[in-house]
């Protein structure tokens, strides 16, 4: 597991460090500068080249660039800065006094390090900067950021009316959330963390968000007793489809069946069984809801209606398992009413993308995206549900915890991916994983089953349907056995 912090819990972790751990910012600015110094040193023998230009604003950021700068020069690169004017803070004026090396006033080198804002920024580019990125993203160099791509929010990813487009980004001591978030992925280009030694108060250690690993991931598989059952892996309930989406309900089962549960039930509309049941005989067809389930899955496809939203207040009201609500079920929520889900005795999955998380709060999607874990985390704690909001990188929390999945590709931005995610989680959950972890589990798994498929298949061809049908290469990777 990797921290992931907001601009606020690192400010406090480098005051924390600073403070309580009698790290001066002179001593965590050389860190940096030499970190930094040394993955460029390393990307520079991989393009056999020696000529680095270190383009340094102001700020602590641009002293990083300075000291990243002299200890180059001291290794025998051909380095020259581009230094911005202005008021240089006081860490940055003193390492720009030590820097030895030559200045420069136009773009040049076949590497370009990019330290020219860090993460606090939070005003739009313009002006001669503006040009400057642009020169930058224009140029042909290979580019390395300092910390987070100059011009994007260190909070939320936005960029912030233009922002470098780095082919590396060395995130300085953790993670920040704008690697990751909205634009923070198209930006950054690889990610790589350097430790440069700060300590987190206690404060961030519980409240910062998480991103797992695969070796994470993998312990939610563990081993299978020969000595079981179907009984032993429980079942799952779809509660899906309808006359005019038909592929909603089929696409969620079949997913389900992937998942590892024992047993897949199907509750639809006549028309649906009639299509599915000769295609996925080993699926049992219903009317009406089981609540023996482990775990039910209601709303992919089935239409806004108030009989929809009577079936999840009934639900909520009897059942005691786990209830994942998605597409359909979330916009009768946001028609009818989404106090129903403080009255409830099962644990609830809410999976929202944007859009209708933006039904659900009567907040605007920019409001939600400018800082969707604030907005996850209020609405998780005030109905007592688990959120997985859907978008580039989802954000699963329950009010409490919060994990961000990065993983996956645009061969999810189609179609069906919604319904795949339903199915997949709710089969996840009657393996006995509570909604969190399994929430955490199912996105992990359908994120690196959509880069498998994107790497055989492009982001442009592959489709739901061969997400599905990847799933056991993610899981095999996963669990090692290949």
């Amino acid at each position: 597991m990797e921290k992931v912090l907001s601009n606020a819990e690192m400010r406090l972790s480098d005051a924390y460090t600073i403070k309580q751990k009698q790290v001066s910012s002179a001593e965590l600015m050389l860190r940096a500068g030499v970190a930094l110094a040394d993955e460029a040193e390393k990307t520079a023998k991989g393009l056999k080249t020696d000529e680095i230009a270190v383009i340094c604003g102001t700020g602590n950021n641009g002293g990083d660039g300075y000291v990243c700068a002299q200890e180059l020069l001291t290794r025998g690169f051909n380095v020259a800065v581009y230094a911005l004017e202005g008021s240089l803070s006081p860490d940055c004026e003193r390492e720009k006094q030590d820097y030895k090396g030559r200045y420069l006033r136009h773009m040049w080198g076949s590497i370009v390090i990019d330290c020219i804002f860090g993460t606090g920024l939070c005003r739009e580019i313009t002006g001669e900067i503006k040009t400057l990125i642009e020169e930058i993203n224009s140029f042909g160099a290979y580019v390395l950021s300092a910390d987070i791509p100059s011009g994007l929010s260190g909070d939320n990813g936005k960029a912030l009316g233009i922002a470098v487009k780095a082919d590396k980004t060395v995130a300085i001591a953790e993670y920040k959330l704008g690697h990751f978030l909205n634009d923070g992925l198209d930006y950054c280009g690889e990610i790589i963390k350097k430790d440069i030694g700060i300590s987190l108060p206690q404060s961030v250690e519980h409240s910062c968000a998480i991103i797992y690993g695969e070796n994470d991931i993998s312990g939610f598989f563990p081993s299978r007793k020969r000595n079981s059952h179907k009984g032993t892996y429980g079942t799952a309930l779809i509660v899906a489809g309808s006359k005019k989406y038909i592929g909603a309900a089929a696409l969620s089962l079949q997913a389900a069946l992937k998942s590892g549960c024992g047993i897949v039930k199907l509750a639809t509309a006549e028309e649906v069984k009639f299509a599915l049941a000769a295609k996925y005989p080993q699926v049992i067809y219903s009317d009406g809801i089981d609540f023996t389930a482990n775990a039910i899955a209601v709303g992919m496809g089935c239409g806004v209606t108030e009989e929809l939203y009577g079936k999840i207040k009934q639900i909520l009201n009897e059942y005691t398992g786990s209830l994942l609500i998605d597409a359909d079920g979330l916009n009768a929520l946001s028609e009818f009413g989404a106090e129903i889900l403080k009255n409830k005795k099962c644990e609830v999955v809410l999976t929202p993308h944007l859009k209708e998380f933006s039904r659900l709060t009567g907040k605007t999607v920019e409001e939600i995206s400018s800082d969707p874990i604030k907005e996850a985390k209020v609405y998780a704690k005030e109905y007592g549900v688990t959120v997985v909001l859907k978008s580039a990188t989802t954000v699963i929390t329950d009010g409490a915890k919060t994990v961000i999945n990065a993983r996956g590709s645009t061969a999810l931005a189609k179609g069906g991916s919604g319904d795949i995610l339903a199915g997949f989680l709710c089969g996840t959950l009657t393996r006995g994983l509570n909604a969190f972890d399994g929430a955490v589990c199912a996105t992990y798994v359908l994120g690196l089953s959509a880069e498998i498929s994107s790497e055989e298949k492009t982001d442009f061809c592959a489709t739901a349907y061969d997400i599905i049908n990847n799933v056991h290469i993610a899981i095999k990777r996963l669990t090692r056995k290949t």
